[in-house]
C-alpha cells in the first residue's frame, strides 16, 4: 500500500507540472503580444 501511496502523488505531480508549464506559457506569450501591441499603438498614436 505505502509504494502506491508514493507513486500516485509522484504521477499526479507529473501530470499537474505540464499544464501548469503550459498555461504559463500561454501568459508569457500573452503578455509579450500585448506590449506589443501596445507598442505599435504607442508608435502609431505619437506619429500623427
Amino acid at each position: 500500500m505505502s509504494e502506491e501511496k508514493s507513486s500516485k502523488p509522484m504521477h499526479d505531480t507529473s501530470d499537474d507540472g505540464s499544464p501548469k508549464f503550459g498555461r504559463l506559457l500561454l501568459v508569457l506569450l500573452f503578455a509579450v503580444a500585448l506590449i506589443v501591441v501596445i507598442t505599435f499603438a504607442t508608435e502609431a498614436y505619437h506619429t500623427r
